[in-house]
């Protein structure tokens, strides 16, 4: 495949997914998007609502979930399951030819069990190495991947994933072939310097600022991994991320933030 391919990386997460609305429009508006896409899909509210009903008590730590074995199979359930083929199926009704996948689909992504000198996360899975062979064989032929937040360890353990984490190693491993753009949509139009005003967006983040904001604990707890994870791919080759809403997509005027390094 040429090199001078590019390829669209967007992850959803947060009300848009919870939101029939609102996912319906992002479908609509993703699907229009032309060339190479790849679509990634948290789902953390809709497993944490499931997991309080059969009595589960969800915990995190800096924006990221504990996965016991009982919450894993919950995220399972509803990430690989209930989410992924309910976007598939709305992909589909737009004439977007799409087709859901776990890491462990295709072996198309692969994690170690997280090892913390002090946290234990539980089954949570750190990427450590993303398929690209296969990913660029499913683009050539006309697929759509849908990645799910779950991987596998290659020895038959599924792993919770940062859906973050996996729309960021999606972007760099296919950097190495593709001009790649990653989005991150949700439900506000950026990020926040007041996560109650919808109006304070910082339209551009940098290195810099980004530890200023950091130090001074001005951003919201569960933006500092989604923020970690677009200075990493950034620096590892991957050419623009933005964050924002997902009017973003359709429209370049649309407000949102934009991650320089």
């Amino acid at each position: 495949m040429e090199n001078n391919k590019s390829v669209s990386i967007i992850k959803i997460g947060g009300n848009i997914i919870d939101n029939p609305t609102e996912l319906s429009q992002f479908l609509t508006d993703f699907s229009a998007i032309e060339g190479y896409k790849i679509l990634v899909h948290g789902g953390g509210k809709s497993a944490t609502k499931m997991a309080e009903s059969i009595g589960l008590v969800p915990q995190m730590i800096d924006g990221r979930r504990i996965t016991d074995a009982a919450m894993l199979d919950v995220v399972v359930m509803i990430y690989a399951g209930q989410i992924n083929k309910n976007i598939v199926a709305q992909l589909q009704a737009n004439s977007t030819n799409a087709m859901g996948f776990s890491g462990a689909d295709g072996n198309l992504i692969h994690s170690d069990k997280r090892n913390h000198p002090t946290i234990d996360y539980g089954f949570v899975g750190d990427v450590k190495k993303v398929n690209t062979n296969l990913l660029e064989t499913l683009l050539s032929n006309g697929i759509v991947p849908v990645f799910c937040a779950i991987t596998h360890d290659g020895k038959g353990q599924l792993l919770n994933t940062n859906a973050d984490t996996i729309a960021s190693e999606l972007a760099i491993a296919l950097s190495d072939v593709f001009d790649v753009t990653l989005n991150y949509c949700f439900e506000k139009p950026g990020v926040l310097f007041d996560a109650e005003d919808d109006s304070s967006v910082i339209e551009n983040i940098n290195q810099e600022l980004y530890s200023k904001l950091k130090a001074e604990k001005a951003i919201h707890s569960g933006m500092i991994p989604k923020l970690d994870n677009c200075f990493n791919s950034l620096s590892k080759g991957v050419q623009k991320i933005k964050i924002g809403h997902h009017r973003m997509l359709q429209n370049d005027e649309v407000i949102c933030t934009t991650i320089q390094l």
